[in-house]
């Protein structure tokens, strides 16, 4: 046999001379088969160096067991998590999962959802690219009743799982914690309203300054395209050059809010005294930087948990019931609850 060959079970087959029927269905422990002979040829596989080639075998069958997952940029604590949810769940029930980023592009997203598509996933978890409006490349998935779950960052009309936060709730109750500590003039930091996800927020925080008799000013509400450090640094600076700077900063994640601390320390701004600040995600980052940021909890590993299980009970439905209406018409959204994370860059000793 040729040095760096796979091994492949008609190999196997001619080494233990038996059938590759035999071979095939002894590896598989099918109960046609004598144990005598499934452990034989499972030692001579090992002591062979045989790779099963389990991507080839759910190709013969049409379906893999591997679970699709495209977000934006792995390197987020947020998504991270999630992934890691997703991959608990999965592995648990014998499932493998494929990760791909978008980058927060539109073209990216895309030309990805066709490369899951054609690799045949049983199943796709996907959050959306900052910037994406149509999700027609979704629609293959559907078509083929492959399980389709939008997880955070979710469109606001297509017919499929859906799993999130209230994240009008959220908004609301961040900027609702700084109006407590004495804040008369807060700014919001924010992503692209196309996403229901920042939309929302927004709204949440406009509600809340609404219904505490506080003046909702547009030039305090600033739209960034991925909430990264730098922008954050940059919204930072452009507010507090303003001649009526703000007392307070509700921003809608914490790689962004850790921005603005870092500028406010280096123009000697008291926090939170002068100003105070709340992020959102609860990322490791908000317990380290000094002052502690006070941030949003967003259960990132539940929402994998759930994502994945959708994707499980779906796949199950279908399989002890093929013409199950599981695979039609599906609106479900699923909520998961978020909380105030106090900390010292928003706590004022009032």
């Amino acid at each position: 046999m040729e040095e760096n060959k796979d091994v492949t079970i008609y190999d196997i087959a001619l080494r233990c001379n038996l059938a590759t029927s035999t071979i095939s269905r002894a590896l598989n422990n099918h109960h046609s088969i004598s144990s005598t002979t499934i452990k034989k040829v499972k030692k001579v596989a090992e002591e062979m160096g045989f790779r099963p080639n389990t991507l080839a075998a759910g190709l013969r069958g049409n379906q893999t067991k591997i679970i699709g997952v495209l977000v934006t940029r792995i390197n987020r604590p947020f998504l991270s998590s999630l992934i890691s949810g997703i991959e608990e769940t999965a592995q648990k029930a014998g499932y493998s999962v494929m990760i791909t980023q978008s980058h927060d592009s539109y073209e990216d997203e895309v030309n990805l959802s066709k490369v899951l598509y054609d690799t045949r996933v049983c199943g796709l978890i996907c959050s959306l690219a900052m910037n994406t409006r149509d999700t027609s490349h979704f629609q293959k998935f559907i078509d083929k009743k492959i399980p389709l779950v939008f997880v955070d960052r979710v469109p606001k009309d297509f017919n499929t799982y859906r799993v999130m936060i209230d994240n009008y709730s959220a908004g609301y109750k961040a900027t609702k914690h700084l109006i407590e500590q004495g804040c008369k003039r807060i700014a919001h930091i924010t992503g692209s309203q196309y996403r229901n996800t920042y939309s929302e927020r927004k709204r949440g925080y406009e509600d809340a300054l609404s219904e505490h008799n506080l003046i909702i000013d547009s030039t305090l509400i600033i739209i960034d395209t991925t909430l990264t450090f730098e922008e954050g640094e940059t919204a930072g600076n452009f507010l507090f050059d303003l001649p009526n700077p703000p007392d307070g900063i509700f921003v809608a994640n914490d790689t962004a809010a850790v921005g603005v601390i870092q500028v406010a320390k280096k123009r000697g701004l008291k926090i939170p005294e002068e100003i105070a600040i709340v992020g959102f995600n609860d990322d490791p980052i908000a317990s380290i930087i000094d002052p502690g940021l006070t941030t949003i909890s967003h259960p990132a590993v539940k929402m994998g948990q759930t994502s994945a299980k959708k994707i499980l009970s779906h796949l199950k439905a279908l399989k002890k019931n093929p013409d199950s209406s599981k695979k039609d018409d599906i609106t479900e959204v699923t909520f998961l609850n978020t909380e105030v994370l106090v900390r010292a860059s928003s706590k004022r000793n009032l």
